[in-house]
């Protein structure tokens, strides 16, 4: 009966801390920062980056048609 004893008396401590853990997870916490702005910050960042990449991509004037089809002449053939 003793090591019955003194293994009931070793998981004793594990399960207070079990415990202890089950009941703060279980607590209700205060929303912070994150909770309540994140995803407004989130989409307002995003719409920022693609509105700046729209601007940049069409007012400094790349040439998006890189194919040489109807701009390239063939020279004239020599005989």
């Amino acid at each position: 009966m003793f090591p019955l004893a003194k293994n009931a008396l070793s998981l004793l401590p594990v399960r207070s801390i079990q415990q202890t853990m089950a009941r703060q997870v279980h607590q209700k916490r205060t929303p912070d920062f994150h909770d309540k702005d994140g995803n407004a910050i989130l989409a307002s960042g995003a719409t920022v980056c693609v509105a700046t990449w729209t601007y940049t991509a069409t007012h400094i004037g790349i040439e998006w048609d890189l194919s040489p089809v109807g701009r390239v002449n063939p020279k004239e053939w020599r005989d």
